[in-house]
């Protein structure tokens, strides 16, 4: 239990350095508290510019909505000035 709360703690730091991501993962969590990840989903998965693994990882990371609100926490209380 211990080595997944470690991994989630490496990915939550991972996105918060990364602008582009911190802003992929608010607005997903976004989404989920106003229960449009569905909607997200479905149009990943019909956008024709995105390749096949970039929707896979999307999707995957949509569907885990712990995970996203669990980042979005994570961002809110390690607010970086930037």
């Amino acid at each position: 239990m211990d080595g997944l709360w470690l991994n989630d703690l490496e990915s939550f730091e991972a996105i918060s350095q990364d602008a582009d991501a911190r802003k992929i993962f608010l607005r997903m969590a976004a989404m989920s508290h106003a229960g449009r990840l569905p909607n997200f989903i479905a149009e990943v998965t019909h956008d024709r510019e995105l390749d096949d693994t970039t929707k896979g990882h999307l999707t995957e990371l949509a569907q885990d909505e712990a995970f996203l609100l669990a980042v979005e926490e994570y961002l809110r209380r390690t607010q970086r000035v930037h």
